[in-house]
């Protein structure tokens, strides 16, 4: 299972969903899904974009979990 560091990174930030998509320019529902992590496929631009909005690397962002159970 893929987990995805978005929500950390926003909450460390201080950034709502808006914001990020307003700075990326991605959209509003594509934040949300990796938000929620219920994202099934994300874009490299997407990932870059993100990795420049918040000076970090993929590995940073996205995390490979060996649990195979989706989080609460």
């Amino acid at each position: 299972m893929i987990r995805c560091h978005l929500a950390r990174m926003m909450g460390e930030h201080k950034m709502r969903i808006a914001d990020v998509a307003r700075e990326t320019g991605l959209s509003r529902a594509t934040v949300t899904l990796l938000y929620k992590e219920t994202a099934q496929k994300v874009d490299l631009e997407a990932l870059d974009k993100l990795c420049v909005l918040f000076n970090c690397d993929v590995g940073d962002l996205l995390e490979r979990s060996t649990n195979n159970q989706a989080s609460a």
